[in-house]
């Protein structure tokens, strides 16, 4: 990347957060925000729009989300790297966004430190996480476990898993929810991150793998 300021497009639904990370980050040497958005699709728009270095992005948001975003972005722009900022620190958040194309994650409670050597480094091709996150990626991968799941789509949960082959299935998120006794809300959500995460475009595409990987099947 040649020596100019490194251009970063802020990510998240919640404008008091957004506006002070935005503040924040215009305030870091080498660093200027050139953009803001509020949902996923507002980030893909806005990067076809603005082609940022870098998009700091929130993973729960309504519509589409930060993973779904992120796989999107991360496809269609490539010069483009996502370092994700948000409060989820558990497994399965961390895995899909690094699968989505995520170059760095970082939690909310970081500081203006970590998120100005992420940002820049991930400007420069590293990938950074914040520490607690770095600890669970070493022990992920340190784990004789690690890659012994022969259960089709790994990188799933099993509860998304479970939610997909009923998609297969033929049964709508209302049939879904109701068989499963979650909202329709959580119903949605997990279908975004299920798109995400198989880098699927559509529901239909979506379903298309998961018969080809055997689901979808009575029993």
């Amino acid at each position: 990347m040649p020596d100019e300021p490194v251009t970063v497009l802020v990510v998240d639904d919640h404008p008091v957060f957004r506006a002070g990370m935005a503040t924040v980050l215009g305030d870091l040497p080498g660093i200027t925000v050139v953009g803001e958005a509020a949902d996923g699709a507002e980030a893909v728009a806005a990067v076809a729009r603005l082609a940022p270095h870098i998009v700091l992005m929130d993973l729960r948001m309504p519509g589409v989300g930060g993973l779904e975003a992120t796989a999107t972005i991360t496809t269609r722009h490539p010069d483009t790297a996502v370092v994700v900022l948000t409060m989820d620190e558990d497994d399965d958040s961390i895995f899909a966004a690094l699968r989505a194309g995520a170059r760095g994650y970082l939690l909310k409670e970081a500081d203006g430190t970590d998120i100005h050597r992420a940002v820049l480094g991930a400007a420069h091709g590293e990938a950074l996480f914040g520490p607690r996150i770095a600890q669970r990626v070493l022990a992920h991968f340190a784990s004789p476990h690690a890659a012994a799941d022969t259960a089709p789509f790994p990188q799933l949960t099993d509860r998304e898993r479970q939610i997909l082959d009923l998609l297969s299935r033929g049964l709508d998120n209302t049939a879904i929810a109701r068989r499963l006794t979650l909202s329709e809300k959580t119903v949605r959500n997990r279908v975004s991150d299920i798109l995400a995460k198989l880098r699927a475009r559509t529901r239909a595409e979506a379903i298309a793998l998961a018969r080809d990987a055997g689901l979808g099947r009575p029993g």
